[in-house]
């Protein structure tokens, strides 16, 4: 049986630095970035706490694939993707919780 996945991206408060990653586990995942579980990683690092973009596919394997093509690119096309779903820049892990 596969597993779908996530995508997504993490930011900063002044939206200055980004991170890209993949998990199934969308809830726990974000949680480990914001209560900095792994107090040496990137996000913990440049305090990237805040959800700003994720989406879902029905497979794990399609959601790597997008994280290697959202990684690959250029930091534009980062911010164009986040404007397109979350103009706002908004936390969307509140809106993730009440799903």
């Amino acid at each position: 049986m596969q597993r779908g996945g996530c995508v997504y991206i993490m930011t900063n408060k002044q939206h200055a630095v980004f991170y890209t990653g993949v998990t199934s586990d969308i809830i726990g995942r974000v949680w480990d970035h914001k209560n900095k579980t792994y107090p040496k990683s990137f996000t913990s690092k440049y305090n990237c706490d805040k959800l700003v973009y994720y989406y879902f596919y029905f497979h794990i394997e399609e959601a790597i694939a997008a994280e290697k093509l959202i990684k690959g690119g250029k930091r534009q096309a980062k911010i164009d993707l986040i404007n397109s779903l979350n103009p706002a820049w908004k936390d969307l892990c509140d809106d993730l919780l009440n799903e």
